[in-house]
């Protein structure tokens, strides 16, 4: 646009002194009328070459009454998406058929892989996700070398991972929301403790717990336990627990044993 602004200020500063010229009373002593007409016609002149300098502005500073829209882009095909979950499911997401649950599973596979590689959360493949996806390789942990368990806070998932595998599992995870709440009679924070912490407790299927039911929980400290819940929203939301989706909480208290070390990071 600075340009434009040039031109502009250019034919402005001109134009008068042009003017003042071509509309003098005495043009090589031609009479009024004749005066006109030249004057006429030469502001006519003027008016297109200022037209054409303006446009041509404009076109170099790439300045148009309107942009083209841009293409829409085609969502990935049937086979596209599957070869994509197949994919997720080898590198440790979890992912793959499981009879009635596979919609479920590949919501969840999904979700953690838009987490763990900073995508929109929708739970679905678009067409970009989807080429990501196929090109993915296994997560790194922030440990290796020892079994255990890592919750990354500020991506919202949680890692198995294995001695020698590495990771094997990602899931989507909900934590401590940092909000205010108060239960009988005494107000905390909701907050998910850092550090590392070893699983000392697990109750199979449903526990009635002080604020709530919770599904399969691993206990690692005090009250605060890895538990599957019916609200895992795609952002951090529990009182301090580590919520998994209910379909997973059973397959991750399985492999996971009295002793395991959880490691809580941001």
């Amino acid at each position: 646009m600075t340009g434009i602004r040039n031109i502009e200020a250019t034919n402005n500063d001109v134009i008068p002194g042009i003017y003042s010229k071509i509309a003098s009373p005495n043009l090589n002593g031609e009479d009024t009328r004749t005066n006109r007409i030249t004057v006429a016609r030469r502001l006519s002149g003027l008016v297109l070459l200022t037209a054409t300098l303006a446009l041509t502005g404009s076109l170099a500073f790439g300045v148009t009454r309107g942009a083209a829209p841009r293409p829409s882009v085609a969502p990935p095909t049937a086979e596209v998406v599957n070869k994509a979950e197949q994919h997720l499911l080898e590198i440790g997401y979890w992912a793959g058929p499981a009879g009635d649950r596979d919609a479920q599973r590949a919501r969840c596979a999904i979700l953690a892989f838009q987490r763990v590689e900073r995508r929109n959360q929708t739970g679905k493949l678009n067409a970009a996700d989807a080429q990501m996806a196929l090109a993915a390789t296994r997560p790194n942990p922030r440990e290796t070398g020892y079994s255990h368990i890592e919750v990354d806070l500020q991506r919202q998932v949680l890692f198995v991972v294995d001695q020698k595998v590495g990771v094997t599992l990602v899931l989507p995870v909900s934590s401590g929301s940092g909000k205010l709440y108060t239960f009988e009679g005494k107000t905390s924070r909701a907050v998910t403790p850092r550090g590392r912490f070893t699983v000392y407790r697990k109750v199979n299927g449903w526990r009635k717990a002080p604020l709530g039911m919770i599904y399969y929980p691993n206990y690692f400290d005090q009250g605060w336990a890895i538990h599957g819940s019916g609200s895992v929203p795609n952002y951090p939301a529990s009182h301090g627990c580590i919520r998994i989706p209910i379909s997973t909480a059973k397959e991750l208290s399985d492999i996971t044993t009295v002793g395991t070390v959880v490691l809580i990071y941001d």
